[in-house]
């Protein structure tokens, strides 16, 4: 029998929500902070990043349209997205590259100010896919600390871009300073897992419920197609979280929903559990809020980071 993979899941029944206040669905907003970590000849990367909006890559060459595209996030979406968060206070979770934080610092600083959570999303915006042990421990050491250096929180949650390698998870226990990870999209719920021996917190996350999707291809073009598709995931999510637990993520890019034309759909999407937050149903939180509760409800020790490792440059 192959036990290598978990296909069972929670088939047998979920655990009432541990949620604060008897709520059903905790709702985890993820702004993705990848602008300056993305592959660039220009950089001295071998590639170029693919041009999202046209799906398109420039091959042996700069290129400055695709890093143009990439700097519309820090440049003008990222404040969109602030602000929407503030007008309907929701807590979210922005999962950075560490080149990415220390390149733009100051828009961390205002999101750790307005109560947000920081999370690492690797050193570059790339899969971890064959990469080798040595440099990814390195990567997530220098991740870690990049973040720890600019916003003067460390952070607990980690993500890696699309595939991580066999052995990320047990580097994460490793290290020793992180709570969680999402490298899983496996389910509505999280789930505890071991990481290098020590008990771990699984929060798994959603390419469908995801502004990734107004990418050629993807399906969404209005704002309003985004907000339509979250909102019939939260309804759904909401009414069987009257029984069981249950978790919703919403994935956000400052390129892509900071868009003039889209982040009013946004703002549709973040009224709601606004709304339901407000009527004692749902509960918006950081994802390092949901790993402590699940954690905490699974009947594992309060979690507490290890003695931090030195960085090492990969």
């Amino acid at each position: 029998m192959n036990d290598r993979r978990d296909l069972r899941g929670w088939w047998d029944g979920a655990p009432r929500a541990p949620w604060p206040q008897g709520r059903g669905l905790a709702v985890s907003v993820v702004v993705n902070v990848e602008e300056g970590a993305e592959s660039s000849i220009a950089e001295g990367d071998r590639v170029n990043e693919r041009l999202p909006e046209a799906n398109q890559r420039v091959e042996d060459h700069p290129d400055p349209c695709m890093e143009s595209q990439f700097a519309y996030g820090p440049r003008a979406g990222f404040r969109r997205v602030l602000e929407a968060l503030a007008a309907h206070a929701i807590p979210a979770t922005f999962s950075t590259c560490g080149r990415a934080a220390e390149r733009t610092p100051w828009l961390l600083q205002a999101a750790v100010a307005a109560g947000h959570e920081v999370s690492c999303h690797g050193w570059r915006w790339v899969s971890h896919a064959g990469m080798a042990e040595a440099e990814e421990r390195a990567v997530i050491a220098r991740s870690h600390a990049t973040i720890l250096s600019a916003t003067g929180v460390a952070p607990v949650g980690w993500h890696t871009r699309s595939a991580a390698s066999p052995a990320t998870r047990r580097l994460l226990g490793e290290h020793g300073g992180f709570l969680y990870d999402s490298d899983a999209y496996d389910d509505d719920l999280p789930y505890a897992a071991a990481a290098a021996g020590r008990p771990h917190i699984v929060l798994p996350y959603a390419f469908d419920t995801n502004d990734m999707r107004f990418e050629p291809g993807g399906g969404f073009v209005q704002g309003r197609d985004f907000a339509d598709y979250c909102l019939a995931a939260l309804e759904r999510l909401r009414n069987e979280a009257r029984g069981e637990a249950r978790m919703l993520s919403i994935g956000l890019h400052p390129r892509l929903i900071g868009r003039p034309a889209r982040i009013g759909g946004l703002e549709t999407v973040l009224s709601a559990p606004a709304r339901l937050s407000e009527a004692g149903e749902v509960w918006p939180a950081r994802r390092r809020d949901i790993a402590h509760a699940w954690r905490a409800a699974s009947g594992l020790p309060a979690w507490a980071p290890l003695p931090p490792i030195a960085e090492t440059a990969p």
